[in-house]
């Protein structure tokens, strides 16, 4: 795979600092049932780093000091982590929202039938890849036959009130380009994807978030071996929008990898560009259980550029 990070490092992005953390990110390994094309942890079934039982008490622990209130766990496919129902009902039973980021297909993959069920008992907030609504696109994207079963996994989390109104039971789908593009107005294209989903298989969901593809990891190889890196990076950089700064993700949050080391955020994990938390190369979360963040530098490269191009994109989609 063409690596991106040294041609990113060398940057003119702005300086930002850290507010309160309010989100804990955990990437629970880089394991997974698809390889998909835009994923930028490059995961897939032969990937072999699951996080531990013992850094997922150390999470725990953090939960338990800081006062956070959301817990988003990402992989890989999380749920593939054989703790991954422990740490769910741990953080739930502290009264803690957790989300799941779910490629549905794993809702059908054999040992994993009752999984879907799991996350409607723990009323867990389920972050779905569905990154167009069209059969073509996504095959292309995801693998051949990943939309019919992700077509079949999104209806039995509506049988299971997943997505419906007054459920209590939250379901949003998330878009990606298919190539290197911005997405498109993140409110029309929720009309067309709530139109088209339900005229087409009766399916509802709450919202949907349209990101930005990172030029890091298996998108940014792939735009390397097609010669489309540098076009890309300024398309990102003449759609940066000063305006979307204040709502960047990595201020409030921080990104956990599956050996417990801290990083602003899910990109910079990838990059292995470390949280800057002290003199260490890396920092584990347990050492930050009682530290004061606010007000510290986050560390930022070219890739940045995405998170605040054109509508901005974070874990929760657009932000304007």
């Amino acid at each position: 795979m063409l690596d991106t990070r040294p041609m990113l490092m060398v940057s003119g992005f702005p300086a930002i600092e850290r507010k309160e953390l309010d989100t804990l990110q955990v990437n629970l390994g880089y394991k997974c049932n698809l390889s998909c094309t835009h994923c930028h942890v490059a995961a897939g079934p032969t990937r072999t780093e699951v996080m531990s039982k013992q850094v997922i008490e150390d999470i725990l622990e953090f939960l338990r000091v800081r006062p956070i209130g959301t817990l988003d766990l990402t992989g890989g496919a999380p749920e593939m982590n054989p703790h991954f129902r422990y740490l769910v009902s741990e953080a739930r039973s502290l009264g803690i929202k957790v989300i799941d980021r779910c490629n549905l297909t794993i809702l059908l993959e054999e040992g994993y039938e009752d999984l879907a069920q799991f996350l409607a008992d723990q009323k867990v907030e389920i972050v779905a890849s569905l990154p167009c609504y069209a059969e073509q696109n996504v095959d292309k994207q995801r693998g051949k036959g990943v939309y019919q079963e992700s077509i079949v996994a999104l209806k039995r989390l509506n049988e299971l009130g997943f997505g419906r109104a007054d459920s209590g039971l939250v379901l949003n789908l998330v878009f990606n380009p298919g190539g290197p593009s911005l997405p498109p107005p993140q409110g029309p294209l929720e009309e067309s994807y709530k139109k088209e989903l339900f005229s087409t298989h009766g399916i509802v969901f709450n919202s949907l978030f349209a990101l930005t593809n990172m030029p890091i990891s298996r998108f940014g190889s792939f735009l390397m071996s097609k010669g489309e890196f540098s076009n890309y990076m300024s398309l990102l950089k003449g759609a940066y929008a000063e305006e979307n700064l204040p709502g960047l993700m990595c201020r409030n949050l921080i990104s956990v990898d599956w050996q417990g080391y801290v990083y602003d955020c899910d990109f910079n994990q990838m990059l292995d560009i470390p949280m800057i938390a002290s003199d260490k190369p890396k920092t584990q979360l347990s050492e930050l259980t009682h530290a004061q963040l606010a007000g510290r530098p986050i560390a930022v490269a070219d890739h940045c550029y995405g998170c605040t191009a054109g509508q901005g994109s974070s874990c929760g989609g657009a932000l304007d």
